[in-house]
């Protein structure tokens, strides 16, 4: 019997086009998206649909993100396919909560509504993101905390694969002593904010404000908070963690690591693209992976679980 974990996507993956064969053959996934129309005031078949610029604006992308892939879970879940485990990268861990059962579809869209536009807003200039390619966690680490300015760790991804994030002129600095201390490649990332630094402190506790009207519930199956890579199976831990999550590193790698450890061997990444799919080729290549972006996938997945049951 697999031991199956639903992994989610963060912002970045959107793209024109996702989760439309699902919203037109799909019913359960077309009464997601109209939910999240309805709780948003959006008009997000617009935005996930057709050609705009809205799509890759935060406010929207991370609405619109999650919209998508929960609008994917519900295809799923209905199909019978549940989880033992669920986690998601930044923005795709309200998908692992959604999927956890923990916070209502109407509580997670108006959120994360909030939490893009307070991210957007927090600091609209003057930030940078970038990837380092080839170092190991630690020399980075050590790079980023002796350069001048506001720069650390956003993202563990994967081995050989780490974000850095940060005040412009700093992570400008941050770049050239890693290239110098023997870096592959530093490579500027096209976001409109450095996310999961310090200065999205502000934009974090905005949300904390937001989070006082969302109830949380008990835990059915856990979930992997970013802040910490361990299994959350406390619900007086999660709103903490979420206001923490906006500004601290997300620890990717940290959390399939756990997930593999704690016996799991069935990655299903659900949502916009593959990136989580291509991050487990490089964390583990022994656990399967398999992704639904398209309607074509979940025939695909629902096949091969089958086979394998």
């Amino acid at each position: 019997m697999n031991k199956i974990a639903f992994i989610f996507p963060g912002q970045g993956a959107q793209y024109v086009g996702m989760g439309q064969d699902f919203y037109e053959n799909i019913e359960v996934s077309k009464k997601v998206m109209d939910l999240a129309s309805k709780v948003t005031g959006l008009n997000l078949p617009e935005i996930c649909f057709t050609e705009n610029e809205e799509i890759n604006v935060t406010e929207y992308t991370q609405i619109a993100m999650l919209t998508v892939e929960t609008m994917i879970l519900a295809a799923l879940e209905e199909k019978g396919i549940t989880s033992c485990v669920n986690a998601g990268l930044s923005l795709g861990e309200y998908g692992a909560l959604a999927a956890s059962k923990v916070i209502s579809l109407e509580d997670a869209f108006a959120l994360v509504r909030k939490r893009g536009i307070y991210m957007q807003k927090a600091v609209p200039t003057g930030g940078a993101m970038s990837a380092v390619l080839g170092m190991e966690a630690d020399k980075i680490e050590e790079i980023c905390s002796q350069t001048e300015g506001i720069v650390s760790v956003a993202n563990y991804n994967c081995p050989g694969q780490i974000v850095i994030t940060g005040e412009e002129s700093a992570v400008k600095k941050a770049e050239e002593a890693l290239k110098e201390a023997g870096a592959k490649r530093v490579v500027p990332l096209k976001v409109s904010g450095p996310f999961h630094s310090k200065m999205l402190v502000g934009a974090g506790e905005q949300l904390r404000e937001a989070l006082q009207e969302v109830e949380i519930a008990d835990f059915s199956v856990p979930y992997l908070s970013n802040v910490t890579a361990e299994y959350i199976t406390d619900k007086t831990q999660v709103k903490d963690l979420l206001v923490q999550q906006v500004s601290s590193s997300v620890r990717w790698q940290q959390c399939v690591e756990k997930m593999i450890e704690e016996g799991v061997d069935t990655f299903i990444e659900i949502g916009p693209g593959k990136t989580l799919s291509g991050f487990m080729r490089k964390i583990n290549r022994q656990v399967k992976t398999m992704n639904i972006d398209k309607l074509v996938d979940l025939d695909k997945v629902l096949e091969q679980l089958s086979q394998e049951a």
